[in-house]
């Protein structure tokens, strides 16, 4: 980049693509630089939801609580209409004293979510008696449960979200470059003045300059925090935890459902034609780019899940399998004084820090607030520029909230005058919101592409090549994995389908033959190390099943 930008963000994650957004509607010239692709680490796979944190009423942590309230329903209600929605879910009473406990908890909750900022959104909580609770879900056991409390809580796809903010920030004019590796900063002096950084699929070293670097690189803030040489200022570990798919017919509930285990939370949220079921909580300290579930970690959710459960699962029943990396944050380290550096504990959550001058860190947290925390690492980023104009991006919808309403109300003339059945017509109003008019347009120009995907027949082909023409995706394993979830969503992970999505894709990007080939074998590699790893018994030998099947970049 010939010019030196306001900002420059390293990550593209939630918080990277938050604070990228943050920044360009601002007024300020934003880059964003990515290793791979946008959400391909933690922000592709947590639990997939927009929630307040129920468990932390117990910690009286008040404010966090109703600081997540508040973005859950600003989300639903104003920037993300299209992407979010509510979810029921029921917390099952053990105990008698139960009742009052968690229902004190619950309507604390509600309450909360009515007295915030923006619209609650979502219906108030409900108690359920035994009797309404076999009616709602025949498949958990009831005869020793004194009932359940129903509440409501949102759930969003996390990696489309993280592409969506993306998507919005380049509209407003932030340039995003994936595949591109920060291996160094430039200095001037003690001063971080920009990074120098590798294009991976095109092997070409190029600097960005930019009055000051916001690094929001997750679980990699530890690596990155070495490039500049000295102590740390933020100490991030890295905790794995597991989810698995299974179909919804397999349990019978109208709702989700929520319980403690000794070591988390357990939750069974309600995911289109499937169940999503996590999570564990353990220790990671080998390979970051790709955590793996091990035997033992599929056991544990599935024993814990059982334990609720009148026909018992096993693993013949998961179609798909997920492991993640939540960055935690470890006690701040002290730094002595005179040193430039500088941190703030700005949350519970998360924290923002100034190790030189130049160079911002913001580590922790979690998916609802993001917006937050951008807003807090673009605020601290620009605190001494001339002019620095407040945040705005609780007024800025994301690409597709606009037109959304209008195009669901027309959703039977859509199905009409497209020829695609209505239920199709809703499931490209959710991925996509308003935005269906370009995915529309692409099936009036090629009407091949209004057929299901082979292989994978939850999806239209028009989603492939809309996920490379519009959505920045440029390898197989993007469109599988991050831009569709076929790769959790079918039985075979994906693998019937890779070729017609390759070929596809092929069409869109210019690749020739040898190109197919390579990223066909590539994912196929990818899905049967993960299907070893997760045979293996410890962390240690499912990391090693895994990494047999290096990244194509």
């Amino acid at each position: 980049m010939a010019t030196e930008l306001d900002v420059l963000v390293v990550g593209g994650g939630i918080v990277g693509a938050g604070a990228a957004l943050d920044a360009v509607t601002r007024g300020l010239s934003v880059g964003l630089l990515e290793q791979r692709d946008l959400a391909s680490g933690t922000s592709s796979r947590s639990s997939k939801l927009v929630h307040g944190g129920l468990r932390y009423l117990e910690m009286f942590d008040f404010a966090l609580v109703k600081e997540a309230l508040e973005e859950r329903g600003l989300l639903l209600t104003q920037l993300a209409p299209h992407l979010v929605r509510p979810v029921p879910f029921l917390y099952p009473l053990a105990k008698v004293w139960e009742r009052p406990y968690v229902g004190a908890g619950v309507a604390l909750y509600d309450g909360m979510a009515m007295t915030g900022k923006y619209d609650m959104g979502v219906p108030k909580h409900k108690h359920i008696f035994r009797k309404e609770l076999a009616r709602i879900a025949p498949d958990i056991k009831t005869d020793e449960l004194h009932g359940a409390i129903r509440y409501y809580d949102c759930q969003v796809d996390d990696a489309r979200l993280v592409m969506t903010i993306a998507r919005t920030a380049a509209n407003n004019g932030a340039q995003i470059a994936t595949r591109c590796k920060v291996t160094g900063f430039l200095r001037d002096g003690d001063r971080v003045i920009g990074a120098t950084a590798l294009d991976l699929e095109n092997d070409v070293e190029f600097e960005v300059r930019a009055k000051v670097v916001i690094n929001a690189a997750g679980v990699w803030t530890d690596e990155v925090q070495a490039l500049i040489g000295g102590d740390a200022t933020l100490d991030v570990d890295a905790s794995k935890g597991i989810h698995l798919v299974v179909p919804r017919d397999r349990i019978r509930s109208d709702c989700g459902f929520i319980t403690k285990t000794e070591k988390s939370v357990l939750f069974v949220i309600p995911w289109g034609a499937f169940w999503i079921i996590g999570t564990t909580d353990t220790p990671w300290d080998l390979d970051l780019a790709h955590p793996s579930a091990s035997k033992t970690d599929i056991d544990y959710v599935l024993r814990h899940v059982n334990s609720l459960l009148k026909d018992p699962l096993d693993h013949r029943d998961v179609v798909g399998v997920y492991a993640g990396l939540r960055p935690l944050l470890k006690p701040i380290a002290k730094r002595p004084k005179g040193d430039g550096g500088e941190t703030t504990k700005l949350s519970r959550e998360h924290t923002v820090a100034n190790p030189v001058p130049g160079l911002v860190l913001i580590a922790g947290g979690k998916l609802t607030t993001y917006r937050v925390m951008a807003r807090d690492a673009v605020d601290h980023a620009i605190r001494d520029f001339e002019l620095a104009p407040p945040s705005i991006t609780e007024r800025v919808p994301l690409l597709g909230a606009w037109g959304y309403e209008a195009r669901t109300n027309q959703r039977v003339a859509l199905s009409r005058e497209s020829g695609i059945e209505i239920g199709m017509i809703d499931h490209l109003l959710g991925r996509y919101g308003g935005l269906i008019d370009e995915v529309l347009e692409l099936i009036r120009s090629r009407p091949e592409l209004a057929e299901p995907l082979e292989g994978a027949p939850l999806y239209l082909a028009v989603e492939v090549v809309y996920a490379v023409s519009h959505e920045g995706a440029r390898h197989l394993d993007d469109v599988l994995t991050r831009r569709t979830r076929i790769s959790i969503e079918t039985f075979d992970r994906g693998i019937a389908c890779a070729r017609p999505a390759a070929l596809l894709m092929a069409d869109a990007l210019g690749w020739d033959d040898a190109r197919v080939e390579d990223e066909i074998d590539h994912y196929l590699r990818r899905v049967e190390a993960e299907r070893q790893s997760q045979l293996k018994i410890t962390d240690q030998e499912a990391d090693e099943a895994r990494v047999q099947a290096p990244d194509i970049v």
